[in-house]
């Protein structure tokens, strides 16, 4: 589920994000990939993570299909509440939060920002999330 609160005026990047996050919503993992240029990367968090120790991020469909199956692919089910977004140039800043439902039956809820950028052709070219690991780890509950 998508809860998009933010401003919905046109913008390719903005377009490619909510696209992103329909392709994670409904489990397409080819659909995901799809929407990245050959060149891509994601950063998600953006630093040294659990899902990327060296901080460098995941470069191109190999590496990210890889993060996919690390990352997303753990999680039973995403809800997304996007609060607010900025577009300008080529990229948007996503507000929002990730809610991921484990099959633990417990909820994690990651606060951050999501960057996006694409190319003229409307692929992704980088994915950029700022979020705090134990922040988010600090929202950690049971699910009823």
């Amino acid at each position: 589920m998508i809860t998009w609160q933010a401003s919905r005026v046109e913008h390719p990047a903005r377009t490619a994000s909510w696209r992103s996050m329909e392709a994670v919503v409904a489990g397409d993992k080819a659909g995901w990939l799809a929407l990245f240029a050959p060149d891509g990367v994601v950063e998600d968090p953006v630093g040294p993570s659990a899902f990327d120790p060296q901080g460098l991020g995941h470069h191109g469909h190999e590496a990210i299909a890889a993060f996919w199956d690390k990352a997303i692919a753990l999680a039973e089910r995403f809800e997304f509440t996007i609060a607010d977004s900025f577009a300008a140039g080529s990229e948007v800043a996503n507000i929002g939060t990730i809610s991921a439902f484990l099959p633990s039956g417990h909820r994690v809820d990651t606060e951050g920002v999501f960057v996006y950028r694409v190319g003229e052709d409307g692929l992704i070219r980088s994915m950029r999330a700022f979020w705090e690991v134990d922040r988010a780890m600090g929202t950690l509950r049971a699910t009823s």
